[in-house]
């Protein structure tokens, strides 16, 4: 799930810094971008490179069930925003146009995060905080020495029409309630909630019924996707020991919680065989099912020295076969494979002109 000053967000505006351009120096530096992009040649899978937005920090861009659109978070000042809100794309139309405008979707209230198409490609469910107030909430701090996340406790979950309609608010219990995405079958949504005190994934119905606990252990439990035949789920999460646990539960009581140590984890919808499939060390996150189901991508600095190079890679559902996927800039995040599987879509920093931009960049996925 990922994905906001949640975790999407803070994750690309601490590590990546967030760019301070005026809105009119972001427009002209985009006229200057072309949106074909070159992929490395050590980048095989990736064919036909397409950037897909100029500005700001853009992130957890996912597909429609169709596959012609993207629903996705920015927080472009170049669209007079402050923190994160909800956008969708038509990729037909954006691919091949650099002044593209997306179409905003929440209200400009609060922050937002985790937007993700229902069925029927209509309806576009995700975070917000502007229950609780205009106003974008403040972010994690920045100065005690330990990278951190903000864990909002006014995000709840809601369902807007394209046009930003607010349809239902499919969560209200007390508590951080986000990271939702949809099974590919479309009769279910997964969530971490901190509504049982620690942050846990749930699923629930696609209208908001019949909510279940899945996970029990101590420690962040997020960013989860269904496989594409909807049967299981992949996540990421960290899982506190020692004098660890008591850090992360004061971390927590304070609305807060640091990320430096997740790994990738697997397990069936019910919650049952729950398996660990990486053991890399640092931040493993962002997971994705491959279309065949067989194979996870993800994004991880396990390999960097300093901690700041985030690539993504793939690996075999029981954690063999680690290959690196992506090499260029030094942040690339939230895969995700379209319905068909035939395109890749994720964000980076790559070919920002030496901004800290980081955009949405959409692929052909060559075997």
């Amino acid at each position: 799930m990922k994905k906001t000053v949640f975790f999407a967000a803070l994750f690309i505006s601490t590590f990546i810094k967030a760019q301070e351009v005026k809105s009119e120096q972001a427009l002209a530096s985009s006229e200057e971008v072309q949106t074909s992009v070159e992929a490395s040649d050590n980048e095989p899978h990736l064919k036909n490179l397409r950037q897909l937005t100029f500005g700001g920090d853009n992130a957890e861009a996912y597909f429609s069930f169709n596959g012609k659109k993207l629903s996705f978070q920015t927080n472009n000042p170049g669209f007079g925003l402050k923190c994160d809100q909800i956008y969708y794309m038509v990729i037909d139309e954006a691919e091949d146009n650099k002044i593209y405008q997306p179409m905003p979707v929440s209200n400009g209230e609060g922050r937002t995060t985790c937007a993700y198409y229902l069925p029927g490609d209509k309806k576009i469910l995700y975070a917000s905080t502007f229950k609780t107030g205009k106003d974008c909430p403040a972010e994690a701090p920045k100065n005690t020495g330990r990278y951190l996340w903000s864990i909002y406790s006014s995000f709840d979950i809601f369902i807007s029409d394209e046009k930003g309609k607010i349809l239902k608010q499919l969560t209200n219990s007390p508590g951080y309630d986000a990271e939702a995405t949809v099974s590919p079958k479309g009769d279910k949504i997964v969530f971490t909630s901190t509504r049982n005190g620690d942050l846990d994934l749930y699923i629930m119905d696609i209208d908001g019924k019949n909510v279940k606990q899945l996970t029990h252990a101590l420690g962040y439990d997020g960013g989860a996707f269904f496989s594409p035949d909807g049967t299981k789920l992949v996540f990421r999460a960290s899982r506190p020991e020692g004098k660890d646990t008591v850090e992360y539960k004061e971390f927590l009581a304070n609305g807060l919680v640091a990320p430096t140590n997740m790994e990738i984890y697997t397990m069936n919808i019910d919650g049952s065989d729950i398996k660990q499939i990486t053991h890399l060390g640092k931040a493993n996150w962002a997971p994705f099912y491959h279309p065949s189901g067989k194979k996870i991508i993800f994004s991880s600095n396990h390999h960097s020295q300093k901690g700041w190079d985030f690539q993504l890679w793939m690996v075999n559902e029981d954690g063999s076969g680690i290959e690196q996927i992506t090499t260029e800039s030094v942040f690339n995040a939230f895969p995700m494979f379209s319905p068909d599987g035939k395109r890749l879509v994720f964000s980076s920093n790559r070919n920002n002109n030496n901004t800290h931009d980081t955009n949405l960049f959409i692929a052909d996925w060559k075997e």
